[in-house]
């Protein structure tokens, strides 16, 4: 892993998704194969592989409080906040100690346990929310995808958040069709989640070939239903599984708010407000 310390004017910075965000590094070690934000490397310079790098973003800068009075802040949109090196560097709870008597709405994103040891801050603050993604309940292939926590540790994760008073989002993402067991998912963990986030795999840049190729190996008899949604475009299938799990969650009255189609979600203004705990 390439490690460097970056100086930067400050945190903050307008978004496409909630209203501002918090990115306290650039890049991420967790190395999931399906990142989106692996397009960052167009933007930063980087030579390495998406996954071998990060750097530390430093500022003696306080946050404008203000500016973000009443607003949505996402926290964060290109990385994960708390990727292993947060244990070291603090950055992430450095930023929360400025924020806890902010009157903005914080959501946090993540795929780690480490969120667990700044519980002391979030239980101060008046309107945050957590979303740990979990797209699978099978361990092998979340260690095929990711190395960020463990299933079982994200599950519990969850669960302390919600047991402390901690507004939770299972965030599943992204679903792999065929392989995303969503509705299993939602039945194990529904009695500590809050609200339900639901995307569908973004297959884009280099990585889509990388996925597919995946999948042809590892589930060859997926492959020709992948070919199909995501060579040919034909996303009926998707469509499909999308009004599945909608009117699975209405019908069991599952609180949820769907960005399923990766690409609307940045295009609709009411996303500038994610999840019903914001609306």
């Amino acid at each position: 892993m390439i490690v460097n310390e970056k100086e930067v004017k400050e945190y903050l910075t307008k978004s496409k998704i909630g209203e501002y965000a918090i990115n306290p590094y650039i890049g991420c070690p967790h190395k999931c194969k399906y990142c989106y934000a692996s397009f960052m490397k167009r933007f930063t310079n980087h030579s390495e592989e998406w996954g071998e790098f990060i750097d530390i973003k430093k500022t003696t800068n306080k946050i404008n409080l203000e500016r973000i009075k009443g607003k949505n802040v996402f926290m964060a949109t290109v990385t994960d906040c708390y990727n292993p090196y947060e244990a070291k560097y603090k950055i992430t709870r450095h930023i929360l100690e400025q924020l806890v008597n902010c009157d903005c709405r914080l959501q946090i994103s993540t795929k780690s346990k480490l969120i667990l040891r700044d519980l002391d801050l979030l239980k101060k603050m008046k309107n945050v929310s957590v979303a740990i993604s979990i797209n699978t309940l099978d361990e092998t292939f979340k260690n095929d995808m990711d190395r960020a926590s463990s299933i079982k540790e994200r599950l519990n994760t969850l669960k302390i958040l919600h047991d402390n008073g901690i507004y939770t989002i299972l965030f599943m993402s992204p679903i792999f069709i065929g392989i995303t067991d969503w509705k299993k998912i939602i039945e194990v963990s529904k009695s500590y989640v809050n609200e339900y986030w639901f995307e569908d795999l973004n297959l884009r840049g280099a990585y889509k070939y990388d996925i597919l190729k995946y999948i042809e190996t590892k589930y060859p008899k997926l492959y020709f239903l992948y070919e199909e949604i995501y060579i040919k475009r034909n996303k009926n299938k998707l469509f499909k599984m999308d009004s599945e799990i909608k009117n699975y969650c209405d019908d069991n009255k599952i609180n949820y708010s769907d960005y399923f189609h990766h690409e609307e979600v940045i295009n609709k203004k009411e996303n500038k407000i994610l999840g019903k705990n914001n609306a």
